[in-house]
C-alpha cells in the first residue's frame, strides 16, 4: 500500500504532466492544459507542507493539493486532487482525503472545504460519500445547491464543508 508523503516543489512539473495525461481521456489537450493552470507552482512553493503525494516505482500515482486558511485558524481547503486512472475506485482518493483530514485536525482545523463544478457528478458523489455537506447556494440546479458565478461569470460551483476533529481522526 502506498504511503502518503508531503509534496515538494520539485513535484510540480510531474503533477502538471499527470493532469495532462490523466484527464486526456475525458478532455481535449487544450482543456487538460487549461485544467493544469489551476495548479501554478506557487501552490507547492507555499503549501507543500499541507499537500500530499502517493508514489511508487512508477512515480507519482496520486496527489492532493490543500492548504490551511491564512485568515482564520478554523478552515482548511482541498484545492485539487488527481488519481492515476489505473488506481481509481481503489480507495486512493479516500486515503489522501483521510490523511488530509487527520493532519488538518492535528493542526487545530475543524472545517475542511472544497468546491466542484455542478456538472462533475463523480466529484459530488465522492464528496458526499466522504461526509461533506453541500452548502446552500443562491439557486438550485438539478437538485443541487449552486453558487452562481463563484469563479467568475458562468463559472458556477457546488461548495462543500466537512467538520473534522482530532478526537475522531476526521
Amino acid at each position: 500500500m502506498l504511503e502518503p508523503r508531503q509534496a515538494r516543489v520539485s513535484d510540480h512539473a510531474t503533477i502538471v504532466e499527470r493532469v495532462h495525461r490523466w484527464w486526456g481521456d475525458s478532455r481535449t489537450p487544450e482543456q487538460a492544459r487549461e485544467l493544469s493552470l489551476l495548479l501554478p507552482k506557487l501552490f507547492l512553493q507555499f503549501f507543500s507542507g499541507t499537500s500530499l503525494i502517493l508514489e511508487d516505482e512508477a512515480g507519482i500515482r496520486a496527489f492532493l493539493v490543500g492548504f490551511y486558511a491564512a485568515d482564520n485558524d478554523v478552515e482548511a481547503y482541498i484545492h485539487f486532487v488527481g488519481v492515476d486512472p489505473e488506481l481509481r475506485g481503489q480507495g486512493t482518493a479516500r486515503r489522501l482525503y483521510t490523511t488530509f483530514f487527520q493532519h488538518a485536525a492535528e493542526a487545530g482545523r475543524t472545517e475542511v472545504r472544497a468546491i466542484t463544478s455542478p456538472a462533475n457528478t463523480g466529484s459530488i458523489a465522492f464528496h458526499r460519500a466522504m461526509g461533506f455537506t453541500l452548502e446552500t447556494g443562491d439557486r438550485v440546479v438539478d437538485g443541487l445547491p449552486v453558487h452562481s458565478d463563484y469563479d467568475g461569470p458562468g463559472q458556477d460551483r457546488v461548495c462543500f464543508a466537512k467538520v473534522v476533529s482530532g478526537d475522531s481522526g476526521y
